[in-house]
C-alpha cells in the first residue's frame, strides 16, 4: 500500500521522487535517482534491483519505454510489480501489474507520473498530480510535498471500509551532483506525511548553511551558533 510521484522541473532540470506507504523506512529503498539521467521506482512487490538497473540503462541511452520492455522480458514476476520511470527529458513509462493488491494504477501528466497500490481509488492519483501542479514555480521538493499531501487528502491508502495510515515517507531530489540535493525521510510515524512536512521545513532552514560549510569551511560558523541564531529569529 503505497502512493508515489516522480516529478521534473523543466526550468532547472531537477528530478525527484515523493513516496509514502504503510511499510516502514521507505526512504532507504529509493535508490533509483541520478542527476542528468532520470528516476526509476519499483513498488508493490518490488524487485529492488530494477531501480539502479533502470538508471544504468538510461545512462547508456535507453529511453524509459525501452527500459520497461527490458524489465518485462527479464522478470518472471513482472505482473506483481508497479514501476514508473522518467528520464531527464521528461519521457515517462509506467506499469501496474495485475498482481498488485487493492485499487492500483498510474497516471501520466506533464513532467510527472503518479502511481500507487492499495489505494481508496483513482482520486488519490488525481490528488497527487493536482498537488504537484498547484505552484509550478516552487522548488521541486515543495511540489513533491504538496503532491503527497494531495494524495493523502484524497483518501490515501485503504478501501471503502478502512484506512491504512501512512507510516513512512520520503522525498528525494537530484540536481547536478552524484548525491541527492534533498533527501528527507520519516522512517516510522503514525502520520508520516505530516511529519515529513515538518522535517522538510526544518531541513530547508539549514540547507544553505550546510552547503556553505562545504564551500568555505574556514569561514563557517559553528553549528550551535547557527542553531542559536535560528532560535532568536523564531522568538
Amino acid at each position: 500500500m503505497t502512493y508515489s510521484i516522480i516529478g521534473r522541473c523543466p526550468r532547472t532540470g531537477r528530478l525527484g521522487l515523493g513516496i509514502t506507504t504503510f511499510s516502514l523506512a521507505v526512504g532507504g529503498r529509493c535508490e533509483g535517482l541520478a542527476a542528468n539521467v532520470g528516476v526509476c521506482k519499483t513498488q508493490a512487490f518490488p524487485n529492488r534491483t530494477n531501480d539502479p538497473l533502470g538508471i544504468k540503462l538510461m545512462a547508456q541511452g535507453y529511453v524509459p519505454s525501452r527500459v520497461m520492455e527490458m524489465f518485462a522480458a527479464n522478470d518472471t514476476e513482472h505482473d506483481f510489480r508497479q514501476v514508473a520511470i522518467m528520464d531527464r527529458e521528461g519521457r515517462i513509462a509506467a506499469h501496474t501489474g495485475p498482481g498488485t493488491r487493492g485499487w492500483s494504477g498510474h497516471k501520466i501528466d506533464e513532467d510527472c507520473v503518479a502511481f500507487g497500490n492499495g489505494l481508496v481509488g483513482p482520486q488519490v492519483l488525481d490528488g497527487l498530480i493536482a498537488g504537484f501542479k498547484v505552484k509550478p514555480e516552487d522548488a521541486l521538493e515543495y511540489r513533491l510535498m504538496r503532491a503527497l499531501e494531495g494524495g493523502r487528502d484524497a483518501g490515501g491508502q485503504g478501501d471503502a471500509n478502512s484506512h491504512r495510515p501512512e507510516r513512512s515517507a520520503a522525498i528525494k531530489v537530484v540536481d547536478r551532483l552524484d548525491y541527492p540535493d534533498v533527501d528527507v525521510r520519516v522512517d516510522v510515524h503514525p502520520t508520516a506525511v505530516e511529519e515529513l512536512r515538518r522535517v522538510l521545513e526544518e531541513f530547508k532552514l539549514y540547507e544553505e548553511f550546510y552547503r556553505e560549510r562545504g564551500r568555505n569551511p574556514s569561514k563557517a560558523i559553528p553549528q550551535d551558533v547557527f542553531v542559536a541564531n535560528l532560535k532568536k529569529q523564531r522568538a
